[in-house]
């Protein structure tokens, strides 16, 4: 069953966040939502795996909520 990767496995990690912070740039927010949103499908589909994706919702919601409770705390 293949899992989701979470080593360090970009080729290029500088490159791509200036990539991703040039294509945000002077963007609206509803544009960048639509832009990060788009960009989540086209690597959702490159994944293809129903249950990498679903393990990658659940350590992103748990990033959320845990960030959420240390600030309420």
């Amino acid at each position: 069953m293949p899992r989701l990767e979470l080593n360090p496995n970009f080729t290029q990690p500088d490159a791509f966040y200036a990539a991703l912070t040039a294509t945000h740039r002077e963007r609206s927010d509803e544009e960048s939502e639509r832009i990060n949103a788009r960009l989540i499908m086209l690597l959702a589909n490159h994944v293809g795996d129903q249950q990498v994706l679903e393990e990658a919702l659940g350590i992103a919601e748990q990033a959320v909520t845990t960030q959420h409770a240390l600030h309420q705390g």
